[in-house]
């Protein structure tokens, strides 16, 4: 057999050994190289492979879960997911509880691997029993031969780390790494790589990305679980509402807090700019990096964790409707606007219609004009101040044909044009325009849909 060619007995064999990858783009502005160990190239596409292996060949050398037994754990999916790799191969079922802040593809690609995952509240204290911490611990108490992993307390998740993402990293960049930046949740990554850091060089910097809402930076900057801190946020995978038992203070030089808005909009850049389609996390981590720019130098050599795949965010940062509702995307052009409306329905009206046929469609879908088509053309425009002048003077316009009362067709733009010069279409007598795309198809845009993206930039 060709030695080159790797050949494993199962999937798990394939975790680890992930590829650390240039940044070139996304990082132009930081004085040093940056590199990316880029995690989801691993089976579940995390770098919570590692440490679900980890945790449960160690509950198995120390008994906690015999041969056919139940794995049980609170996770927002990843973990849940190299957990439910390594039951398939080893034989165990598996229950997930998770929250209902997480995407709904990590619920589906947890099902898909045969767990069983149960939907908790995100907004309750970690006590409450309705909380994913508290039903997955109640859970492991009421089935027989189960295992409660605990992934915030349970120290092989750091261990993990220690033993496989550090080393790699170390030998990938010859020893020469001089930071190491992660986004830090459980406390297991960014504490295992720490302890072999810095046991290699006590002068490698560990940074630890936070995001508001979490009181992770608090804790570590001044040593106090302030509560205060702690409210819901959007950002997943990271941040706490508690503190795990993983953490090592001494091995992390700092906490950054970043923005929920900034990590989706980091993300979205690497996918376009670096190749990378990555999670949430690494958003943050390199949004998070780039604010502490000014603590580099041209000697650095940097080392970000890109800890999962953005197919976890397919229905989120990944979707325009999604981040134009949050005021996130950066809207631009007419494409980018409608590209962030979704599928909306253009609604048009036929010039054999009756008016009456109109003013149903009006009230129906509350909107305030229609473009008039014929053979699948815009020939004219129905709007609501036009009708209201010619009803007032003739109740009985209501039975004509809407041929005999159209107005002018509403203004049709190209896709590409800013936003900007809407003005010179959009205006006190014209209050929406028309836009097709490449396929034909007719998109209708109003003032509010142009004042709405421009509150939320």
């Amino acid at each position: 057999m060709n030695a080159s060619k790797r050949v494993y007995d199962n999937v798990l064999q394939t975790i680890g050994n992930t590829p650390l990858i240039k940044l070139n783009k996304v990082t132009a502005d930081l004085p040093c190289p940056v590199y990316a160990k880029v995690d989801f190239f691993n089976p579940g596409n995390s770098i919570k492979d590692r440490m679900a292996l980890k945790m449960l060949e160690m509950a198995e050398q120390e008994g906690k879960i015999k041969p056919g037994g139940t794995i049980i754990e609170g996770t927002s999916g990843n973990t849940g997911m190299g957990l439910a790799l390594a039951a398939i191969i080893k034989g165990y079922k598996c229950i997930f509880a998770t929250t209902d802040k997480q995407s709904k593809e990590k619920v589906d690609i947890l099902k898909a691997v045969g767990a069983e995952v149960i939907v908790c509240p995100t907004n309750v204290e970690p006590e409450d029993p309705r909380s994913y911490y508290s039903v997955s611990k109640r859970l492991a108490t009421e089935i027989p031969n189960s295992w409660y992993v605990n992934q915030y307390d349970n120290l092989a998740n750091r261990q993990a780390h220690y033993e496989s993402t550090a080393p790699e990293i170390w030998e990938q960049t010859e020893g020469k790494v001089t930071h190491v930046v992660v986004a830090s949740g459980t406390g297991g990554t960014i504490t295992g790589i720490g302890m072999f850091m810095k046991e290699k060089n006590p002068n490698i910097k560990m940074w630890a990305i936070d995001t508001y809402g979490s009181l992770l930076k608090k804790w570590f900057d001044t040593g106090e679980l302030d509560m205060n801190e702690v409210h819901p946020y959007i950002s997943e995978g990271f941040g706490e509402d508690f503190l795990p038992q993983n953490y090592i203070k001494e091995v992390i030089d700092h906490f950054e807090k970043v923005t929920d808005k900034d990590g989706a909009v980091m993300a979205r850049r690497i996918a376009k700019e670096e190749g990378l389609f990555v999670g949430y996390s690494a958003g943050s981590v390199i949004a998070g990096l780039k604010q502490l720019k000014n603590k580099l130098k041209p000697t650095d050599l940097v080392v970000v964790v890109f800890h999962d795949h953005g197919s976890r965010y397919v229905g989120k940062i990944y979707n325009d409707e999604w981040m134009l509702d949050r005021g996130w995307l950066e809207v631009a052009t007419v494409r980018d606007l409608i590209g962030g409306l979704g599928r909306r329905r253009l609604v048009t009206i036929d010039e054999d219609a009756k008016v009456s046929d109109a003013l149903d469609l009006m009230k129906k879908y509350d909107i305030e004009q229609i473009p008039v088509m014929k053979d699948g053309e815009v020939t004219g425009a129905i709007t609501q101040a036009g009708l209201f002048k010619k009803i007032i003077d003739n109740h009985e316009v209501k039975d004509f044909n809407i041929a005999d009362v159209k107005e002018a067709a509403l203004p049709t733009v190209e896709m590409d044009i800013p936003l900007e010069r809407l003005k010179h279409y959009i205006n006190k007598e014209n209050g929406a325009v028309l836009s097709k795309d490449d396929s034909g198809q007719y998109h209708i845009l109003t003032k509010y849909d142009v004042l709405d993206a421009f509150s939320k930039g």
